[in-house]
């Protein structure tokens, strides 16, 4: 078993019942437990103007998915959800965002791991934080060393 961190957002609808009940559907993922589950954030887009706040949260999985086996899985869960990929930044029903998995890297034109951005986001890296305080983004060291660099970008707890 490897753990997983997962990202969820969503921005349309009604998010945070698309976040609640995104996060039943993981535990109910093949080959997987969820562990754990943060607080749910309400986040201002990031690089988007003229969209509605995020609904945002982190979980925490063991699982025996292999990474891309689990990326499908996250795509086939955004599918079932609504999403819909018009364009960059489109408003979102569901973001599901293999954050980490395990200690391993990736680099393939169709992930890449430890997440690329994650680092810089402050809605990835409080809901992480809370939910794995010791965490380690691999080449890049403590995840909570990173919350000073996004600082400035607002993030609200709403819901434990």
């Amino acid at each position: 078993m490897t753990l997983a961190h997962v990202a969820l957002g969503a921005n349309l609808g009604d998010p945070v019942a698309q976040i609640t009940k995104a996060l039943d559907a993981l535990a109910g993922l093949r080959e997987s437990r969820l562990l754990r589950a943060s607080s749910l954030y309400r986040t201002a887009p990031v690089g988007i103007r003229g969209q509605p706040d995020f609904i945002n949260a982190v979980s925490a999985l063991e699982t025996r998915l292999e990474p891309l086996e689990m990326l499908e899985e996250l795509f086939l869960l955004e599918a079932r959800f609504g999403r819909r990929r018009d364009y960059r930044h489109a408003p979102r029903t569901l973001d599901l965002d293999l954050l980490l998995y395990g200690e391993r890297s990736v680099d393939t034109p169709r992930l890449q791991l430890p997440h690329p951005r994650m680092h810089l986001r402050a809605f990835v890296l409080a809901p992480l934080v809370e939910i794995t305080p010791d965490c380690r983004i691999p080449g890049r060291g403590d995840a909570a060393a990173w919350r000073t660099a996004t600082r400035l970008q607002r993030v609200d707890r709403i819901a434990a």
